[in-house]
């Protein structure tokens, strides 16, 4: 990292949040921007896209000015773990239904972290799932069930 970088932490944000910002309003551009009284597709994103970026240029601008810390390892077992649980979850919402899935993601999500402890885990998958079952199936009335097709609901 080169040494007028004093917090790597910051630039990497920045540059992250200026990546993303810009990218929005690159794609965008394809759209009609409209009025703020009359927006159109273009707008919104247009308008946060800038905001992101702007962000992004301060946390730049930052990383040049504040001493900070190294970025420190970077996690990949524990990234992939996580990105499985959500990909899971998406998969056995529709055949397993919402119940199995919230279990799924929850102690995986719990099993990527150093300090793991299944019984904690399985108590905090079953708490989430009853809250997602009273929240989403119960009181909202989003049409998914909360045991699938797999498991004979």
């Amino acid at each position: 990292m080169p040494s007028f970088i004093r917090h790597p932490k910051d630039f990497w944000t920045g540059i992250i949040f200026l990546f993303f910002g810009l990218g929005a309003i690159i794609i965008g551009q394809d759209y009609e921007m409209g009025t703020a009284g009359r927006m159109g597709p273009a707008y919104f994103p247009s308008v946060l896209g800038g905001l992101l970026a702007f962000v992004g240029v301060i946390a730049v601008v930052r990383s040049f000015l504040r001493p900070g810390e190294a970025i420190g390892k970077f996690y990949i077992k524990e990234l992939v773990i996580i990105l499985s649980a959500v990909l899971l979850f998406g998969f056995l919402m529709r055949g397993a239904g919402l119940v199995p899935a919230v279990l799924v993601i929850v102690l995986l999500s719990a099993f990527a972290s150093a300090k793991f402890r299944l019984a904690e885990a399985a108590m905090l998958a079953g708490g989430l799932a009853i809250f997602a079952v009273v929240v989403f199936v119960k009181l909202l009335g989003l049409p998914m069930q909360a045991i699938g097709p797999w498991f004979g609901g």
